[in-house]
């Protein structure tokens, strides 16, 4: 605590108070060790008067028999103090207000400048007439109304009461026994007074609990054992004396000890015990501004480390380790909950997990391992749940359609964007020299102009149009039979490494519907737009024939397969699902779906010779179209209506 020589210095430095204060603060912040206290000064000196034998304050100057001992003066951490001066201006202003008028005669003004020359000069009260107190006393004797030395004694009041404040504040209880006594001789300072008596006895009640608690402190004792560290007598002391700075400045020491542990627990990735650090140190200061520096910091160093591990986390699933990726992101979060990119890469594990790290929606196409080239262009297909099959009271609602049934495709998987086109199946023929189930058995079933009809052909093969012609290289391949599909896929499955298969009906009427629960993905009714090669009663064969059953008001242009991609996209960014061609899944044909798989996987029962065929054609009618409808057919059959499109697990 400051000694006497310490305010001393500060009276003298009163007209440079700003500046002083704020070079003290500067000094006591970051380098506390420069500020050392020197007991043994009078302390009588420490309430700003001057002099040996005449006490212009007007109490005797003999040494207290109370002056604390150095164990006293150092019961606690140092305090810093503001000049008296300034405590005192602040007061003054506080409590003067007016702005005092010019003296009426030279009398009170050679008065008031003395008095205003003995205030300066520390003589503040005393029994002679040179003291600022008697001075002005003898101004309002002449003048009772003279506002400068009312102003002056509100001012001397302040001062005295600002040095009663410093004396308490660095622990002099004699001291400020002194200026209470001179403050008891101000007139109209009975309330200061009293405050300032009451202040003392507190100090003195406290003197003990301060002592205790600094040797506590030397022993170690900042914080336990309960109920006996100096974290408790400090607590006792402010009880007693909020305004106790030496208890105040003890409660932030050992804060600062606590916070100093948190400090040190996470600089050791002991994250446990730095939040309980925090909260300890919460418990002796709450909302200080040690401990949110503190916990910024710590909060810094935790986010840090975290991304530090997430990024960990990232390599694991870039390299195709997604178990070790998730458990390095838990790891992640426990060391701080809100690490930036969690959410992201929390997608990215989803997708790695269910969709081979695409993303739902996303167009690619396989390399093939051994020549130049690549497959299909797959669509990856988002996993969720959907009602397969129609209600009863659908219309065009059929037996086999029902019972409706929920489905949970949880596995992602991979859908060819379009149908497998005429090119793409030429590579594999080329490759392979495979000869179809037309060119085999003889034929195909083609559309025949002249009566309006499908006819058989024995010359059709996949290189023939819906009508026998020559195919272009972007038709969907047609004349093909369930096991041709079957056989293109296992080859793809070779030639990229990756397991190609025809899709299952219900991932198929899943991928048709993109979410919908109408009769057709666009909606209950005729679409509006094209959206489909199907069956419309603006359409027009090359002979200029219609169709006898339509939807009305709806002309796509083309009589026979389009070109694939000639129409919008699904909402799952597949194309023509429900129209162009009808399509072979991988399914075993049931009557009805009694028993039927809920996982998405395919029915199949070993042998079965009729297969399942999904989707609407060119030539479909509007029943045919509807997402729930389904046929069955021969593995062998081969039409001009029928194609494939590939599925991939992902």
């Amino acid at each position: 605590m400051p000694s006497t020589e310490t305010v001393r210095r500060q009276h003298a430095l009163g007209g440079a108070a700003g500046v002083a204060l704020l070079a003290f603060a500067l000094v006591y912040r970051f380098y506390p060790d420069l500020l050392h206290l020197r007991p043994g000064v009078p302390a009588q000196e420490r309430v700003g008067v001057t002099g040996s034998a005449a006490a212009p304050m007007g109490f005797e100057r003999r040494p207290s028999e109370s002056a604390p001992q150095a164990s006293e003066r150092d019961a606690g951490p140092p305090i810093s103090l503001a000049p008296a001066a300034v405590i005192a201006q602040r007061h003054a202003a506080a409590a003067a207000g007016a702005t005092p008028e010019t003296a009426s005669t030279p009398e009170i003004t050679q008065l008031l400048a003395r008095a205003r020359k003995a205030y300066q000069g520390d003589r503040l009260v005393g029994p002679g007439e040179d003291s600022a107190l008697a001075l002005y006393a003898a101004v309002l004797k002449l003048d009772p109304d003279n506002r400068q030395a009312k102003a002056g004694l509100v001012e001397l009041r302040a001062r005295l009461m600002a040095e009663g404040e410093q004396a308490l504040a660095a622990g002099d209880v004699d001291a400020a026994g002194d200026v209470l006594a001179a403050l008891k001789q101000v007139p109209e300072a009975d309330a200061d007074a009293a405050l300032l008596d009451q202040r003392i006895k507190a100090q003195q009640q406290v003197r003990p609990l301060l002592v205790q608690a600094a040797e506590l402190l030397k022993q170690g004792k900042a914080t336990a054992p309960a109920g006996g560290s100096a974290l408790d007598l400090y607590r006792k002391a402010l009880a007693a004396d909020p305004r106790n700075a030496v208890a105040q400045q003890g409660l932030e020491q050992i804060q600062r000890g606590v916070l100093d542990q948190a400090l040190a627990a996470v600089a050791q990735d002991d994250f446990a015990g730095a939040d309980a650090a925090l909260a300890q140190a919460a418990t002796i200061l709450p909302g200080s501004q040690a401990l949110q520096d503190t916990r910024g910091r710590v909060e810094g160093i935790r986010r840090q480390r975290a991304e530090s591990v997430l990024a960990q986390a990232r390599s694991a699933l870039d390299a195709g380790n997604p178990a070790l990726a998730q458990q390095l992101a838990r790891q992640a979060l426990d060391i701080s909950p809100d690490v930036p990119g969690v959410d992201e890469f929390n997608e990215r594990l989803r997708n790695a997990r269910l969709y081979a790290s695409y993303r739902p929606g996303q167009v690619f196409a396989d390399r093939f391992l051994d020549t130049a080239g690549q497959g299909p262009a797959m669509v990856v297909v988002p996993t969720g749940s959907f009602l397969m099959g129609s209600p009863d009271g659908e219309p065009g609602h059929r037996a086999s359609e029902g019972p409706q049934h929920q489905v949970d495709v949880a596995n992602g998987f991979a859908l060819g964007r379009t149908e497998v086109t005429v090119a793409q199946f030429r590579d594999f023929v080329r490759a392979t020299g495979y000869v179809t189930t037309a060119e085999r058995l003889g034929g195909s079933s083609v559309y025949d102009e002249s009566s309006g009809t499908m006819r058989e052909s024995r010359r059709a093969t996949w290189q023939d149009d819906y009508a026998g012609e020559r195919a272009r290289d972007n038709d969907p391949v047609v004349h093909v039979s369930w096991d041709d599909a079957q056989a293109y896929v296992q080859w793809l499955s070779q030639r990229t490494g990756k397991h190609y298969r025809l899709p299952s009906e219900a991932e198929f009427e899943y991928a048709l519907r993109a979410g919908s629960v109408t009769r057709y993905w666009w909606g209950d009714g005729a679409p509006r737009r094209p959206v489909e090669n199907v069956t419309g009663a603006g359409d027009r064969s090359p002979a200029h024939r219609l169709w006898s059953n339509a939807f009305p008001d709806y002309r796509d242009g083309y009589w026979g397969p389009a070109p694939v991609m000639s129409f919008a996209a699904n909402p799952f960014g597949l194309y023509d699902m429900d129209g162009n061609v009808s399509e072979w899944v991988e399914d075993c044909w049931h009557d009805n779906y009694t028993r039927a798989p809920r996982d998405g996987s395919a029915w199949v029962n070993p042998g079965c010779e009729r297969r399942v065929v999904r989707g609407g054609s060119w030539g479909s009618d509007p029943d045919q179209v509807r997402s729930a409808f389904r046929l069955s057919a021969s593995a062998e059959t081969r039409s001009g209506r029928v194609g494939f499109r590939v599925a991939r697990d992902l």
